[in-house]
């Protein structure tokens, strides 16, 4: 018991000490701060109290007001136009697609139809070059003869070679001679590599 006495004037000296350092601290922040408040109780502080407090508008503020009102319905206004002009741009878009569409499907007719006009010339052609070469030398000659040379020199490069030479040998030797450099000359100046 005695050891709980001892101990008892101990902590009530230390529990002193720290009351007494508040008080002090207390007491030099009251100092610091005492000439703002005697300031702050000067100046009347009734009266911005009732400016902010009073329900009338200030002068600025209807006009104020009234340029917001036009500001909103400006933005309202220049929404309805980007609306309208996206709803435009949609439809010229979708119609655009279709055109587009439309043109793909006759350019793909007319390269069919190009396709098979190709394939018939040439079917015809060949045909052609094969009735030449059943021909009797000395009748296709005369018939090659009245040919634009540039055409009679397009069936000789189709025909078999023992069918044209037994032709060529029955066409005068100028228009043969002619034929010859024609066929000769087509691929002189096809590239080499």
């Amino acid at each position: 018991m005695r050891r709980a006495k001892a101990a008892s004037p101990r902590k009530s000296g230390t529990i002193t000490v720290i009351v007494g350092l508040f008080l002090v601290s207390g007491l030099i922040r009251i100092a610091e701060i005492a000439p703002a408040i005697a300031q702050q109780m000067e100046q009347p502080a009734a009266e911005p109290l009732l400016q902010t407090a009073s329900a009338e508008p200030m002068p600025d503020m209807p006009a104020l007001l009234a340029a917001i009102q036009s500001r909103e319905a400006q933005l309202a206004e220049r929404e309805a136009y980007i609306d309208q002009r996206s709803q435009t741009l949609a439809i010229a878009e979708q119609r655009i697609k279709e055109q587009m569409a439309a043109l793909m499907e006759a350019e793909q007719k007319l390269a069919d139809t190009l396709s098979l006009a190709d394939n018939a010339t040439e079917n015809d052609v060949a045909r052609l070059t094969e009735v030449y070469q059943r021909m009797k030398p000395a009748e296709a000659a005369g018939i090659f003869e009245t040919m634009d040379i540039q055409f009679a020199a397009g069936f000789f490069a189709r025909m078999r070679p023992d069918a044209s030479a037994a032709i060529m040998a029955n066409l005068p030797a100028e228009l043969a001679y002619s034929i010859s450099v024609i066929m000769a000359g087509r691929n002189a100046r096809a590239p080499r590599e």
